[in-house]
């Protein structure tokens, strides 16, 4: 009968505020989060946190989870780069505070190690620590101490080692290398020496020592297989290369006794090649046969001319936001897995430009069946290629990609692909003298010999981590959970082995078609993830967890100017809660070092200007610290043992995880998902299959009716593309957004010192959506860029028309429209029948947040 009435009440509700709801979006409005603010007010819940950081015992990993003493340690974190990891003594306590305020309890201190001083933490030796620096740092983490906020201590991500040598094509940073070479590991262990065992005079600890470095990190986005696999070694020069090429007939001489076992083991044949595939290779009939393919607005055109050679020439005129937005294909080819094909080619370009070559699916899913990339000159130069596709595919295709990543001319001739080739060992090879192998050639190999060289970099770079780890914990004395690198770079069995599990994820990265971070030619696909049916970024990221490990994400974002961001932080938090994972940091709260004032939205990553997301910020930190949202099941899991991950490995790469291994991708977007590592991890819990289902949590991707919910006891979240009027019923709060100016709109309910939505208490409310910038230039219709015209101050943001009834009379609520400061404005008008009170938000408050009170 109750829920009878509540439903009428409803109704005649939504009838009462329909002309109000589909009224025209109202304009933006100036609304700027003031930088130092660390008032008392509703937004406050650094109460959250123990101050200071460290209260109760180090960080310690412990059944899977980070804990401090007996207490669950879950992290709100933030990144700081480059200057702004080194403020000034008064800012530093300005900041610190201010973190604090919005339930930040964790700054990552990222690229300190990149430059010199003022923005940078070494000398221009790239190996010394300068001691001004040394000072800042010391002084915003004890600041950041004193507020409750630990730190994660990067220790390489940016630096270039000293006199090290440079060729064309290296690694940045010299990833992969660095992971094998002596002389570069010896100078990393320095830094980490000279960092880890400084005694900062403010908290009077060893960074090995101190309590509040919750993490110590060895090298980001960065690992051997990796760098490897996607083509940064094949360039290497001496003496790295003939030094890889020693460890490699070093290794083998262990397993075989002569090169007569290693030709049996390997399976070394050369096939006879055998009839042409292609129809047309030689483009006597034009373009037929060929498909030109453009996408996402890229503008491009083929014709064949010339005679000797015959040439097919592809003219782009307007690159596309990711390079395959151009590509050249032929399709209706049979392929057999591991079986070997040579591809012949000539090609040329206008200027130097690589371009991406393969065999792939020509249906869905659309996956590779083997890929690699040439590169081209301004002359005339044949290309040839033996690969064994990694699937069998009556229905495929082979062909040209990655042509959209700038504008120019791209020239293909007398293309063949034929059945054969030479596999697995060069006959005039011998044990102990065998090349170092690039990945342009690993196609070559027979599955045996693939085996040996990805088993051969997974023991030099498993060697690496665990040595690194070994000297942080055996020599250094580090007392903090250590991690290597993040999910995606270095294989899970390998990053299980020491403390952590890591990953990223970005939502609409930027991507340069030109230049790489080339500040006026860039995009960034201006999409909500809220409701989309594949779950956007997280089940990727979800599925890259090793249960039985703790889990973090060191760097997460959707990315600006995207005018969906609000989205940003409630989803993120919502779904590590759901997952049960141990902490997310925001990329980035700052790379800004004297610029906090900076009123405005300045750049792809940075969030403490932006009003949406920092609005959102303490809704998300309470529904996360507080263990709000729960999965209501132990985890649906993957057994992955170690061959099998040797073998994915060895044909898709080093960024594996559970879906590789039978887990149905959108598992994630029911309940927690991982991989278990038998003989790595100790399972806590046996594997299980089936479907979870939290009744707390609703992923709702259908077409046109995309939203997200969180229901719980005393946080509340409705992330909506939806059109006006559809009120969403939170057990008892119902929430009915309006119409505003995307169709789309991210509100949240927060319990601040209530048990519920009935019991007394205050209850914090945001509402948000678009944001930009004031004069910020929109270079498209789609607002995919602003190229180097990010506006200037202050940010406008939009006010979210909405009907929220609670299930309390009307005389026990009371609400306000907050200013900036999260403090109380004006009061709002409560209307409504008992037992349901009625609040109405809407643009004319010009804010953000709102604050309700149930009184007795």
């Amino acid at each position: 009968m109750c829920a009878s009435r509540h439903a009428v009440s409803v109704v005649l509700l939504l009838i009462a505020t329909t002309h109000a709801l589909g009224a025209e979006p109202a304009p933006l409005f100036p609304f700027v989060l003031p930088w130092d603010d660390a008032s008392k007010s509703a937004v406050d819940v650094s109460g959250l946190n123990d101050r200071p950081a460290g209260k109760l015992g180090p960080v310690v990993a412990r059944d899977g989870h980070l804990y401090t003493g007996a207490k669950r340690f879950r992290i709100v974190g933030v990144n700081l780069c480059f200057g702004a990891n080194f403020p000034t003594h008064a800012d530093a306590q300005k900041v610190a505070a201010r973190m604090s305020k919005f339930g930040i309890n964790c700054v990552r201190f990222h690229h300190m190690d990149m430059q010199t001083p003022p923005s940078g933490l070494v000398k221009a030796d790239k190996a010394t620590l300068d001691p001004g620096q040394l000072d800042k740092l010391d002084y915003l983490i004890s600041r950041l101490k004193a507020h409750g906020i630990y730190a994660d201590l990067n220790l390489h991500v940016s630096r270039t080692y000293p006199d090290a040598p440079t060729w064309e094509g290296m690694p940045s940073f010299l990833k992969g290398i660095d992971n094998v070479d002596p002389r570069l590991i010896a100078l990393q262990k320095n830094y980490a020496r000279d960092l880890l065992t400084h005694r900062n005079p403010y908290t009077k600890n060893r960074y090995a020592d101190e309590p509040a470095v919750a993490l110590v990190e060895i090298n980001n986005e960065n690992a051997l297989i990796h760098e490897w696999w996607n083509g940064g070694l094949d360039t290497l020069p001496n003496p790295y290369r003939s030094d890889f090429a020693t460890r490699w007939n070093d290794w083998l001489k262990t397993k075989y006794r002569d090169t007569a076992s290693l030709q049996k083991a390997w399976g070394a044949t050369e096939e006879p090649l055998g009839p042409e595939l292609l129809s047309n290779g030689d483009f006597a009939r034009g373009t037929v046969g060929w498909t030109l393919e453009r996408h996402e607005g890229a503008q491009a055109e083929a014709k064949v001319v010339g005679d000797s050679p015959r040439a097919f020439v592809v003219t782009v005129a307007k690159p596309g936001s990711a390079g395959w937005h151009v590509q050249v294909n032929q399709s209706g080819l049979k392929f057999r897995s591991d079986h070997p094909y040579t591809l012949t080619f000539r090609a040329r370009a206008d200027a130097p430009r690589r371009v991406a070559l393969g065999a792939g699916q020509a249906h869905e899913p659309w996956q590779p069946l083997w890929t690699t990339e040439a590169a081209l000159s301004t002359q005339w130069k044949t290309f040839q290629y033996v690969f064994r596709p990694s699937e069998t595919d009556d229905r495929a295709r082979v062909g040209f990609s990655n042509l959209a990543a700038s504008a120019g001319r791209v020239e293909f001739a007398a293309v063949s692909l034929r059945r054969g080739g030479v596999v697995g060992l060069d006959p005039k090879a011998a044990l102990g003298s065998l090349p170092f192998i690039p990945k342009t050639d690993y196609s070559r190999l027979t599955p045996e010999a693939q085996r040996d060289w990805i088993a051969f970099l997974w023991d030099q770079e498993e060697r690496y981590w665990t040595g690194m780890y070994r000297y942080l914990k055996d020599d250094l004395k580090v007392v903090a959970p250590v991690l290597g690198t993040q999910m995606g770079w270095s294989p899970a069995p390998i990053q299980a082995k020491l403390d952590v599990v890591d990953s990223h994820a970005y939502w609409q990265h930027p991507n340069f078609p030109g230049r790489p971070w080339d500040m006026n030619n860039w995009t960034v696909n201006n999409l909500p993830m809220t409701g989309r049916a594949d779950g956007g970024t997280l089940p990727a990221l979800a599925l890259s967890r090793v249960v039985g490990k703790p889990f973090i994400c060191t760097e997460y974002n959707h990315s600006a100017p995207n005018t969906f961001a609000a989205e940003t932080l409630p989803l993120i938090f919502a779904f590590a809660a759901l997952q049960d994972w141990d902490g997310v940091f925001v990329f980035a709260y700052s790379h800004r070092g004297d610029d906090w004032d900076a009123g405005r939205i300045s750049s792809f990553f940075d969030i403490d200007q932006d009003p949406v997301k920092m609005a959102s910020l303490p809704a998300a930190a309470a529904l996360f610290l507080r263990g709000d949202l729960a999965s209501t099941a132990r985890p649906i899991t993957a057994t992955v043992g170690l061959a099998p991950a040797l073998d994915v490995t060895r044909r898709t790469g080093p960024g594996f995880r559970a879906d590789h291994f039978g887990i149905e991708r959108n598992k994630a977007l029911s309940g927690s998902v991982g991989m278990s590592l038998p003989g790595i991890v100790a399972a806590r819990t046996p594997p299980t299959v089936g479907r979870l289902n939290n009744p707390s949590w609703n992923w709702h991707g259908a077409a046109n009716d995309e939203y997200v919910t969180v229901d719980t006891a005393r946080s509340k979240l409705l992330a909506t593309r939806q059109d006006a009027g559809k009120g969403h019923d939170l057990s008892g709060v119902v929430v009915t957004p309006g119409n505003n100016r995307q169709r789309f709109a991210v509100i949240t309910l927060t319990a601040l010192d209530a048990a519920d939505f009935r019991s007394p208490g205050r209850i914090l409310i945001t509402a948000t959506g678009q944001v930009e910038n004031t004069g910020m230039r929109w270079t498209s219709p789609a607002h995919e860029s602003v190229g180097a015209d990010w506006g200037r101050r202050p940010s406008l943001v939009e006010g979210i028309p909405a009907v929220i009834t609670f299930p309390v009379a009307a005389n026990r609520l009371r609400a306000f429209a907050l200013d900036e400061h999260g403090r109380r404005r004006r009061p709002l008008t409560i209307t409504g029948e008992s037992p349901h009170a009625t609040l109405k938000l809407g643009p004319e408050q010009k804010t953000l947040w709102y604050e309700a009170e149930i009184v007795p």
